[in-house]
């Protein structure tokens, strides 16, 4: 009877502790950036979000803090050619489990870790 016990609680150890985001999730995530209809030309492009600012090189990726507040994306290409876009986080899946089983989700909804960008963001050149 100790041994099922002991079990059982080692199970609902792991369960909760792994389905914290805080606990499992990296505060950065990396993100590749692709320029679409960008031919020869150089793209530099900055990101930001209220956790910090970002540069990166078209085709490229960054590590990037996440944040609950959308990815202001700003790109300038050759001969001043400038385009803008946004990517927004959204909550994954991991806060659910931290909500129901550990602390309410204030931890996660603190750091943010909680939070996910789209894997790829294309900026779109304009031909």
């Amino acid at each position: 009877m100790i041994n099922y016990l002991n079990f059982l609680v080692a199970m609902v150890l792991t369960v909760v502790l792994s389905s914290c985001a805080t606990l499992t999730n990296d505060p950065n995530q990396e993100i590749q950036f692709i320029g679409m209809n960008c031919s020869d030309q150089a793209v530099n492009c900055t990101m930001s979000n209220k956790r910090g600012t970002w540069t990166v090189d078209l085709p490229g990726s960054a590590m990037i803090r996440r944040s609950d507040d959308a990815l202001r994306v700003e790109c300038a290409g050759e001969e001043g050619k400038r385009y803008t876009m946004r990517a927004e986080s959204r909550i994954g899946a991991k806060i659910v489990a931290s909500a129901l089983f550990l602390d309410l989700g204030i931890v996660d909804s603190i750091t943010d870790k909680h939070r996910e960008y789209p894997a790829q963001i294309m900026v779109d050149c304009g031909g």
